[in-house]
């Protein structure tokens, strides 16, 4: 898939039976949508960060609120970009730290993102 002006994608897997996607390394990117799939067990979108890839932290907005984004199946969101700018790798979580959400199946996010 192409994306216009530099756009292009990563991808966010959410396993089976699972809450929290694996790490994704956004290095020289910065995430500015997210087109989700067709199916998804019903939960807001959460975010984590790292700037090493290993100490992981909640991310909130400017707002000190915590980083979140109700997600419908099978759409595209866009996203406020300044929330993402000081992470090197982001992990998605299915509903937040406190009601996490385990996904029925496999889901991958496709993270469209653009170079800094």
């Amino acid at each position: 898939m192409s994306y216009p002006e530099n756009r292009t994608i990563h991808t966010a897997t959410i396993a089976a039976g699972a809450s929290l996607s694996g790490a994704v390394d956004l290095t020289g990117y910065v995430l500015v949508a997210l087109a989700m799939p067709a199916s998804w067990t019903t939960a807001v979108l959460s975010f984590q960060g790292s700037p090493d890839g290993e100490t992981y932290q909640e991310l909130k907005d400017t707002y000190d609120g915590l980083l979140s984004y109700n997600p419908l199946v099978a759409c595209n969101r866009a996203v406020d970009p300044l929330n993402f700018l000081g992470w090197r790798y982001i992990k998605v979580r299915s509903g937040t730290a406190a009601s996490a959400v385990n996904q029925a199946a496999e889901r991958v996010i496709t993270l469209i993102v653009r170079p800094l």
